[in-house]
């Protein structure tokens, strides 16, 4: 049962609640190669998760049109609050591309589908795409502003 945060604001201890309720994965749990496919109010991503916080997505027209290698942060309620290495429904999923210096946010998460008849063609991608650097997650574009999309 959840405890509400006595240092947390109502509204805060409250979203929590709700992603409790919504539902969501935690990516750290995810074996490497499963796929999940995420669709947004205006797009449909696809993830194949690499391991810990590193993923290929694709599914965005500009920024990830082909599969990106990215590193998931979490999901955020639309503020600065994020639930790390959590992807949730009503909520908007931050990750870290390669080759921009501010997270990329997405717009609210509506569904999270598990794609197992994927996890084949995941595996190879991932073989494929193993010799690129991946971002790690930090603290890089905090002060510098963020992409929403």
């Amino acid at each position: 049962m959840f405890m509400p945060h006595p240092n947390l604001s109502e509204e805060l201890n409250s979203n929590i609640v709700e992603s409790e309720i919504e539902g969501g994965v935690f990516i750290n749990d995810l074996p490497p190669s499963t796929v999940l496919e995420i669709q947004t109010m205006h797009h449909c991503y696809t993830a194949v998760f690499l391991g810990g916080s590193q993923a290929l997505i694709s599914g965005h027209p500009e920024f990830c049109p082909r599969p990106v290698p990215v590193a998931i942060a979490g999901s955020t309620w639309g503020g600065s609050v994020l639930k790390m290495r959590f992807v949730g429904r009503g909520m908007h999923l931050e990750f870290h591309h390669p080759e921009y210096s501010t997270p990329i946010i997405t717009s609210c998460i509506q569904e999270i589908r598990d794609c197992p008849h994927l996890v084949d063609a995941g595996a190879e991608l991932a073989r494929q795409q193993s010799g690129i650097s991946r971002p790690a997650v930090g603290s890089a574009g905090i002060d510098a502003g963020i992409t929403s999309y």
